[in-house]
Parts: structure tokens; sequence; C-alpha cells
């Protein structure tokens, strides 16, 4: 299947895809939760479109871009998962609030107060979950207490409407058994529900509890509680989940192809993808920069931008002009570094999928 595409090229087998998510949507909603995936994962208005036909309620931005890209596809019930600083955000903002059922979220009393203007202006009250941290001290309020003192400073703010939490465990990632991954995922679960909970108490809305991971998504039965999931990664899945245990090699859908250039010796060869088609992303499971598709022995050990080096630890067996496949490091940040992936089912090409979203960062 591989030999025909000219490389470095990325494929997605669409098929795999498919299963991902129907296992996804499937296994959450077993225990009374919704999935909203995440596309900063492969940013094309397809592939969402796709998630949501197969029973996913809703889907998660990171960015304004990402926004206007999908609602501009057609894409109308979008959560954006970061905190919306500045009045160039809230002007756009304010324009795509017209065109989708649009929620936020707040992780400061200054950003509460600017979308509470502009909720005013517009005459409505602006859905926003409250950021909870889940232990990446990258914004969000600790659990419990905190985050209800921070709900209590904006409670009266007229142009916002808290309708729940937002968490994200992502420190779960750094895990490498399987009792480390459950109880990461019991944590996220009790933080949670017990902060939500206590936020009742005091008069608070908690319509929406939002979290999981692409780990902790896949063990729903540990999650029960919460509404809805807003996995990304699981939709390729990588060598982060193929190493732990939580994918195999055919459940990862996206693969980067490459061709061997140049055989050093019988240990050493040299590809064209480097860091500008496999990043520089590491993998805290396994050393190199990607898993090659049935050659566990074979470690991608550095790049060049355009280079990747190499090294067997038995017999190489490869000639110049060999293409090889190789499950990335981290599948969220390949597709954003091409127009297109190859699409294809049953080993055949059936589209050329666009990454509609591409460096639409702001």
């Amino acid at each position: 299947m591989y030999k025909s595409f000219p490389t470095p090229a990325v494929v997605i087998d669409l098929d795999q895809v498919d299963r991902n998510i129907i296992n996804m949507v499937e296994s959450n909603k077993k225990h009374g939760i919704n999935h909203r995936p995440h596309i900063k994962t492969h940013k094309s208005v397809y592939i969402a479109k796709r998630q949501l036909e197969l029973g996913a309620k809703g889907i998660t931005c990171a960015k304004l871009g990402e926004v206007e890209v999908m609602i501009d596809g057609g894409i109308s019930d979008i959560l954006i998962a970061y905190p919306l600083i500045g009045q160039d955000k809230l002007e756009r903002l304010g324009r795509l609030i017209d065109r989708a059922n649009i929620i936020t979220i707040v992780n400061s009393e200054k950003g509460a107060q600017a979308l509470s203007q502009l909720g005013q202006s517009k005459g409505i009250k602006i859905s926003v979950l409250i950021e909870v941290d889940g232990g990446m001290n990258r914004g969000g309020h600790k659990p419990m207490e905190p985050t209800l003192r921070f709900a209590q400073k904006i409670r009266d703010l007229k142009g916002i409407d808290i309708i729940g939490l937002m968490y994200y465990s992502g420190i779960i990632y750094n895990e490498d058994t399987k009792e480390g991954f459950e109880s990461r995922a019991r944590l996220e679960r009790d933080e949670v529900i017990n902060t939500a909970k206590l936020l009742e108490k005091h008069g608070f809305n908690m319509s929406i509890l939002s979290a999981g991971s692409s780990y902790s998504s896949k063990m729903p039965h540990l999650l029960e509680g919460v509404t809805e999931v807003r996995a990304g990664n699981y939709v390729f899945n990588d060598c982060g989940q193929l190493v732990t245990g939580f994918a195999t090699e055919d459940e990862c859908a996206l693969r980067v192809i490459s061709t061997v250039v140049s055989v050093v010796d019988n240990h050493h060869a040299i590809i064209d993808a480097g860091s500008k088609t496999l990043t520089s992303d590491t993998c805290p499971h396994r050393k190199g920069y990607g898993y090659v598709v049935g050659r566990p022995d074979i470690y991608i050990t550095h790049l060049n931008e355009e280079h990747g080096f190499m090294e067997c630890e038995t017999q190489l067996d490869l000639e110049v002009g060999d293409k090889i496949a190789i499950i990335p490091n981290h599948a969220c940040v390949v597709p954003n570094l091409v127009d297109e992936a190859y699409g294809v089912r049953k080993g055949q090409l059936e589209k050329m999928i666009k990454i509609d979203a591409r460096g639409k960062n702001q």
C-alpha cells in the first residue's frame, strides 16, 4: 500500500479511524458520558464531521482560528477549551456567537469580566465552564475551595452563565503502569465530582462536567459522574498509546511513510523524514522519534530538519529506496505540518484529507 506514496507522506487509515471513534463513543455511552472530541489532533473538518456522524456530541477547539474553520465547515456545537484574553479575541468571539452554540472557559477574574462585558453588549449570557487545574499548573484553579472562591468572585457578572467545570489531567501521560493510569483516572473523577458537589451546595449550576484525556477516556468506568470527555489523540493513537498498552499497532491510524535514502552500514540508515515531518516531540515511554511498524528493534535516534537517523539493534535489512511506516511519538502535531493527508480505506487511497485548520493557532 505504501509504495505508491511520495515521501515523506502522512497516511490515515480511515477504517481504523472509524473504529477508534465508535469504540470511544460507545464505551463512554455505557457509563452515561458524552464524547466531545478535541479536534486539535486532526484539524480536519472531514474527520470532525465523521466524529459527529458516529455519535460525538459537539467538538472541542483550542483556538478561535480552529473555531472559525469548523463553523465555516458547518459544525455548530463547540467548546473552546482555552481562555480568550484580549479585545481582538473578544471581537472575533462576538461574531462567532451569532453563528454557533459556543461554550468557553474562564480561569481569571479579568477574563471573566471581559467575557461578561461582551455578553452584556450583545444582550446575552455567554455560557462558561470554570477551568479546574488537573495537576499541570497551566491556568486552572486548584480543586475544591480554590475553585469555589473563584466562582464566588465572578458569580454576579451579568454577561456570563456558569454552567459547569472543565478539567484536564495531562499529567496522566507521564504514568507507565496500569495502576498508575487507573489511579490518575480515579483522581480525575474524584476531583471533578467533589468540586462540582461543593459548588452545587453554594448554588452554582454544574450541568456540564468536562474532563477526559485519551488515556482516562479509555477507562470510562473510572470516570462515571463526569458528563463528557474531550479525548483527541485517540482518533489516531500514537507511540505513547502503543507502548503503554492503550493501543495496538493496528489501532494506530496515522502513519508517516518515509524512504530510506542512505544505508550507512548493517545497523544504521538515513530516511527522508526529519523534524519537519515527525516533529521533535519525544515519548516518555520509549527512546527515539517514532516507532517503525513491524520493526521494534529499529530506533530513530535523532533528527535534522529533513533527515532521520536510524539505528538497528539487530541486522538492518533495508536498502536505499525501501519505504517504512512510522507511528509518530505524538500524533497531534503531525497533521499540522502538512496541507493534506492521504486517506485510505482497505489499503486503497480514498481521498486526500485537507487539514483545514492547519496553522490556525490564534
